[in-house]
């Protein structure tokens, strides 16, 4: 490897050419001379000067004279690359190299990858979603460097070094056409939009969606305009599309411009408002795009009478839309997941053609029998070593499996629901769980009750209620129409078997009897007498098991249960209070008051109110805090006493016998005399005088009392006491009402 280093004065730039290449480089024919006699150019080839003149070299442009370097400081570049001793400049070179090799070594593979995912691609990719475009950046020009040696060597064609590049777009979703789009000239559409968009009055639809009035509204604004505009509430305002289909479907027009919560219906060419104008029943089948029919009039009750003569006649209803009388020659639409919510929905009822979420349909559950004649709940048996009750890891489970599942029925009332349980217990043949949504806008509906009457009906587990949902699962011990059958059927032979053998054994009695020619009374054990006696005391004792007896005997248990409880919370606070009331002992066991000394320094009462007004003017004062009286308040006043006759004392204490209790105990451990003990704003002040005869003590801390730390920690104890004492009485309290209630239940 070679390399030569120009020198020049400039000092903006150091020029280092070198060979890539690891192959000796060709000695070049000439050397270029410089045409300055200043510059000056050292080859590596040859080594530097070993005179001790200092080499001038460029410098940077923040400098602001030249680079002076001896000799053995230049860098000299002949030296091999293998020399163990020059340890940084390998280190540098190594780092040089792996920049320039990165393509032959790490880099190659990387080129590989890219080839190999842009070849997967450009297979994968259709013709028409792969758009070519010769003018557009192409891929291939950034690569094209890096892969020219691999791509030539190996004798195959890199894929970007075509002549055109290409790029790979996001395809958008076609916008479904609507029915105005299809029907309508594109003039008469565009003329239409722009007097949508200009049109202030609008048609309130509220939470119960596109009602009979609602039609009645509209088709009253268009005796006197063409064009209708709606805006909608909740919930129909969260799915546009779905309520775009339901006035289409409902008024008969076309939707011509809809923006947010707002539509504008178009009345149609050939719109006659004629009340006896006939409907023509012009719409697709539920889970399919309607097709309205917007030159008439719809009406709403000949659409029931249609829907009722098409079940009467016994064709299944699949949703509660106009259906056309060529079914069949109906292509299939919509998704797999559609169909399949049909197929299981067939047959349980009409469709509610409101529904304000996607399709497909639910069934409408108001438009079901309110009664069904025999009807009775299902009869259950869990099976063996099973548990009909569920666990919470199995509510969860069946919580998180129902919300993905759509909506099977629709309801609006309350009461009156065997309709509605018939096909519930008619799905749970297919489906393990039922979703039932609550109507908007109907007034007094509650979920709570319409969770007890079909819990009551159906027998099913409530796994949730709300005021939009209410989910029932069909429960372990749930049976089959055919294998309920097949169990009753196998009891009625049992008893058939029971009744042949009693009869037998019966014959077999009597004729023993008449061979010995006495009568005696035979054993009931074993038959068929004892067993039904059995029975009979059991559904005696079961039916004494009245509904009131049952809430009686919960009362108690859990009046137990809470007795248990409290009696658990009075035993934990007796024993803290045990605890705190040994701390507290210690505490005053290392604290000795000094009583009251007899031969106390008497005051007039002249100098009694002279001290007291002093006093009550002083700025300074000790304040009192939740310590009480301890060694520092008394150094304190000590302290007052060494400048000033009279010292005010502050505290905040509530209770009046308290503060007297303090202002004694500060009199007789401080030797002074209580003046007078006052009101104030703010708590209550003591004034003390401290004598004619004071002297200050030579210690003026008294070793009889407690330190701050210890008086803080005696207050806090005394505080714990007074807490733990109010809350046991309060548990005690408790415990006998408890056990009041508890003997008036037994009684």
């Amino acid at each position: 490897m070679s390399a030569t280093l120009f020198l020049s004065r400039s000092p903006s730039y150091l020029i280092i050419s070198s060979s890539l290449n690891p192959k000796p480089p060709r000695t070049p024919k000439h050397t270029p001379t410089p045409t300055n006699p200043t510059e000056f150019s050292v080859s590596v080839k040859q080594p530097l000067s070993q005179s001790d003149a200092a080499i001038k070299m460029p410098a940077a442009p923040w400098m602001q004279g030249p680079l002076l370097l001896q000799p053995h400081e230049v860098l000299d570049l002949s030296k091999p690359n293998n020399d163990k001793k020059n340890f940084n400049n390998a280190k540098v070179e190594k780092a040089d190299k792996a920049l320039t090799e990165k393509v032959g070594v790490r880099g190659t593979r990387a080129v590989n990858k890219i080839v190999r995912s842009i070849g997967r691609l450009r297979k994968s990719e259709s013709s028409d979603e792969t758009q070519k475009d010769s003018g557009e950046f192409g891929f291939g020009d950034c690569l094209e460097q890096l892969g020219e040696d691999k791509g030539t060597r190996n004798g195959w064609k890199m894929p970007w070094e075509s002549n055109e590049g290409f790029i790979f777009r996001r395809t958008k979703k076609e916008k479904a056409e609507t029915e105005a789009e299809l029907r309508l000239d594109k003039a008469l559409l565009e003329r239409l939009r722009g007097e949508a968009a200009n049109m202030g009055q609008w048609v309130k639809v509220k939470k119960a969606g596109v009602t009979q009035g609602i039609v009645d509204e509209i088709k009253m604004v268009w005796r006197r305009n063409e064009l209708a505009m709606l805006k909608f509430d909740v919930p129909l305002r969260r799915n546009m599309d779905r309520a775009r289909e339901i006035v289409e479907i409902k008024t008969g027009g076309l939707v011509v411009w809809c923006k947010k919560d707002i539509l504008v219906v178009y009345r149609g060419c050939k719109y006659q408002s004629s009340v006896d104008s006939f409907l023509k029943t012009h719409a697709g089948v539920a889970g399919r795009r309607g097709v309205p029919y917007y030159e008439i009039n719809s009406n709403e009750s000949g659409l029931d009478e249609m829907m009722r003569r098409k079940e009467s006649e016994g064709k299944t209803l699949p949703s509660a839309d106009f259906l056309k009388e060529d079914l069949d020659s109906q292509p299939v639409s919509g998704s797999l997941y559609e169909r399949e919510t049909d197929r299981l929905l067939d047959g349980l009822g009409p469709r509610f053609i409101d529904w304000w979420m996607h399709k497909p349909l639910p069934v409408d559950a108001d438009l079901l029998p309110e009664v069904v004649p025999g009807f009775r709940p299902p009869f259950r048996l869990c099976p063996p070593h099973a548990r009909a009750k569920l666990t919470n890891d199995e509510l969860t489970y069946l919580r998180k499996l129902a919300h993905p599942l759509p909506t099977h029925f629709v309801l609006g009332k309350n009461r009156k629901l065997q309709g509605l349980a018939v096909a519930i217990l008619k799905l749970w043949e297919k489906s393990l769980i039922v979703k039932i949504a609550l109507k908007w806008g109907i007034p007094n509906t509650d979920n709570e009750q319409i969770a007890y009457e079909l819990k009551h009906l159906t027998g099913g587990v409530l796994l949730l209620r709300n005021k939009f949902l209410v989910i029932l699962y069909r429960g372990k011990d749930f049976l089959p129409g055919r294998v309920e059958n097949l169990i009753e059927e196998r009891e009625t032979e049992l008893k058939r078997c029971q009744l042949y053998e009693e009869g037998a054994r019966l014959k077999a009695i009597e004729a023993i009897c008449v061979d010995n020619g006495l009568m005696e009374n035979t054993s009931t054990s074993g038959t068929l007498s004892e067993s039904q006696y059995i029975q009979t005391e059991f559904r005696d004792l079961k039916n004494r098991n009245t509904k009131r007896e049952i809430k009686l005997e919960a009362e108690k248990q859990r009046l137990e249960r809470e007795l248990r409880e409290q009696e658990r919370k009075l035993f934990i606070l007796n024993v803290k209070i045990e605890k705190s009331m040994k701390e507290l002992s210690m505490l005053n066991g290392a604290w000795a008051p000094v009583e009251q000394d007899a031969d106390q320094e008497m005051i007039t009462e002249e100098e009694r109110k002279c001290f007291e007004k002093m006093g009550l003017k002083m700025d300074s004062c000790l304040v009192l805090g939740r310590r009480g009286v301890f060694d520092g308040v008394i150094e304190g006043l000590h302290q007052h006493w060494k400048y000033r006759e009279v010292a005010k004392v502050i505290t905040m204490q509530r209770l009046f016998r308290q503060v007297i209790y303090t202002a004694k105990l500060l009199e007789a451990e401080s030797s002074g005399i209580l003046v007078s003990v006052n009101k104030l704003k703010d708590g209550h002040a003591i004034i003390i005088y401290r004598g004619k005869n004071y002297r200050r003590p030579l210690k003026p801390v008294p070793e009889n009392l407690l330190t701050k730390r210890e008086a803080l920690h005696r207050s806090l104890e005394m505080q714990r006491i007074g807490s733990l004492k109010f809350f046991a009485y309060q548990r005690q309290l408790a415990i006998t009402d408890l056990k009041r209630k508890l003997a008036t239940k037994n009684d």
